[in-house]
């Protein structure tokens, strides 16, 4: 079954709710027409359809190898990565000061969606480079951005994160891994790093590591990591590559899913460089601030994985449609004369509507927050772009949690779908489950963009952005209202979202509040409840966007569309509201009870 890039929503959402031209508007974007985004979205959907899908199926059953420290990737991946990179696809995004293509994060979102969709294993290695692109841009040497950023950008060389050790997964207040710094001003590092994806592989002639390590006299905990650029090839002064550094790849993780990316165990210092012993490394900006460094990868990355939980949403949901309306199977809940295919019943019908509802959800919140972002880096007014990068900020978290966590249950119910069939792995809708389960869990466990959320996100302004959101949410619900007393055959529906997400509104503002006033007393009660906190968010977020397309919809019915895809936006739209709006109220619930809860949770803790 083949996949289809979602072209004509992508475009519905970013022109009629992220708001595509005032963020053409916005200074350094005047040569990016409208025409010119059409035109980068139909390229870029025949390129991964053409391309980059086709080897999905083959790189799950097919995956990396590895042999004596070298990785060879799947079959094809090295052929497509090349059309990725010749293509200029790595650099959709940056500057053209070091030859990106300098366009919004509102149409690279949609861009990085549709590779991730057509291949998450192969999506991965660009989606990690772009991360140390955005880091070293942010706080590296001029000398370090000339040197490392347009091999990258031009796809030669790639990129990595190296956080996690055995010892120090999520708390990297652990991390062991040294660098010695030597009388030339470089270091010397030395350590083991798992888990780091595309650490080794044969795309690219080199590797680019941006690596936490602590130097002999750092302080203890967090306040003493350090970040360092250690290349796989060390870097002569015209640009060439040198000497094999001595960073060398132990073995490749056996995984439940994504098993066409190279998962590495990563040894530094081992020997086997030919630099001397010890890997090479240069200081990123000062010696003890690399986790407030590295904290502007790992955001750039945790909005990444969220749109790649859209992603793979969007690649079950398809898998599912299609073999829904082939599969015959019993006759019409009204009577048939013989079996009718399965899309036909009703409970098929909720599953495939509550797929495609929380895909399109999810998919407005992402790229209304790829708007705020671009507003906040470049609107004239400072403080217009204060407001926004707040807003960017505030929706990260629940972008990476929600959408990921999303993909997990649309992509069981895609096997559900399936029935018996989507056990089987040769119908393929068990792998989009697979890949699906890794994205709620790296760059931060949904857990930790909950306590972000809760902690960095609510508490630390005062639930000053939360609030003025729904503030924006009672604005839509009053139009919403106005608008179902005109809207013909269309107003009950609009009613039914109207009341819907008047209720949800209503239980997110229950859960700042319970937030914002119990965080002193009752810390343990209130993070106990930060996961349903930031779902609950997630949910109503994407309430509010879905109204607002079924307004949009209705207003181009009402001007004479008849294209169908109106009619089925709104019908999306209100099966959100009736089947999706309703969880808010049940989470608003289970946050509100966290101080009883508590209670009876610590329990486990003697188990």
């Amino acid at each position: 079954m083949s996949y289809r890039a979602p072209t004509q929503d992508i475009r519905f959402v970013i022109e009629e709710l992220a708001d595509l031209k005032g963020v053409l508007a916005l200074p350094g974007f005047e040569e990016i027409t409208g025409d010119l985004v059409d035109a980068v979205l139909e390229e870029n959907a025949r390129f991964v359809e053409q391309a980059i899908a086709p080897l999905n199926h083959s790189a799950d059953t097919s995956p990396a190898v590895w042999a004596d420290g070298k990785v060879q990737t799947s079959p094809g991946f090295k052929k497509a990565f090349r059309e990725f990179a010749d293509g200029g696809w790595q650099g959709l995004q940056h500057d053209q000061e070091w030859g990106g293509q300098g366009l919004p994060k509102l149409v690279a979102a949609p861009a990085s969606e549709n590779i991730n969709s057509a291949n998450l294993a192969f999506s991965l290695c660009p989606l990690l480079t772009d991360g140390v692109i955005e880091a070293l841009m942010t706080v590296g040497t001029k000398a370090q951005q000339a040197q490392f950023i347009p091999p990258m950008l031009e796809g030669r060389w790639t990129g990595t994160m190296n956080l996690t050790e055995p010892q120090a997964g999520s708390d990297l207040a652990l991390v062991a891994t040294r660098a010695v710094r030597e009388a030339d001003g470089r270091y010397r590092l030395s350590g083991q790093k798992i888990f780091i994806t595309y650490g080794e592989h044969d795309l690219a002639e080199n590797i680019v590591h941006l690596v936490l390590a602590r130097t002999p006299d750092a302080p203890a905990g967090v306040k003493g990591i350090s970040l360092f650029i250690v290349p796989k090839f060390l870097v002569n002064e015209d640009g060439s590559l040198g000497a094999r550094n001595d960073v060398w790849c132990a073995s490749l993780e056996h995984k439940l899913g994504i098993h066409g990316s190279p998962t590495a165990v990563l040894l530094y210092g081992s020997g086997k460089g030919e630099a001397g012993e010890g890997a090479i490394g240069y200081l990123v900006g000062e010696e003890n601030r690399g986790l407030e460094y590295m904290f502007i990868m790992m955001n750039a990355a945790r909005y990444a994985v969220g749109v790649q939980g859209i992603a793979v949403s969007e690649r079950a949901l398809q898998h599912a449609q299609d073999y829904a309306r082939e599969r015959i199977q019993g006759r019409a809940l009204e009577g048939s004369e013989g079996p009718v295919a399965i899309v036909q019943h009703p409970d098929v019908q909720r599953m495939l509507m509550t797929m495609r509802a929380l895909t399109e959800g999810a998919r407005a919140v992402a790229y209304m927050a790829a708007a705020a972002c671009d507003k906040g880096r470049r609107h004239t007014d400072l403080n217009v772009r204060k407001q926004h990068q707040a807003i960017y900020e505030y929706l990260v978290p629940i972008v990476k949690g929600f959408s990921t966590e999303n993909s997990v249950e649309v992509a069981s119910l895609g096997i559900q779908v399936h029935g018996g069939m989507g056990f089987i792995e040769e119908t393929g809708a068990a792998q989009y489950y697979r890949d699906a389960r890794i994205l709620p869990i790296y760059e931060g466990t949904t857990a930790i963009q909950a306590n972000d959320f809760v902690g960095r996100k609510t508490l630390r302004d005062g639930g000053a952005v939360a609030r003025a959101l729904a503030g924006e949410m009672h604005a839509t619900i009053a139009e919403l209202e106005a608008a179902s007393a005109v809207a013909g055959a269309h107003g009950a529906g609009l009613g039914l979202i109207a009341r819907r997400l008047a209720g949800a509104v209503g239980a997110y503002e229950q859960a700042i509040d319970y937030v914002l006033a119990n965080a002193r007393e009752s810390l343990r009660a209130v993070f106990l409840g930060s996961v349903p906190y930031l779902m609950l968010s997630g949910i109503t977020l994407a309430g509010w966007q879905m109204a607002r397309a079924a307004l949009a919809c209705v207003r181009h019915i009402g001007a004479g569309a008849t294209d169908a895809f109106y009619t089925r936006k709104l019908a999306t739209s209100v099966f959100y509201a009736a089947y999706v709006l309703p969880r808010a109220q049940a989470l608003a619930a289970s946050v509100l009870e966290g101080q009883v809860a508590t209670q009876y949770a610590r329990s486990v803790e003697g188990t």
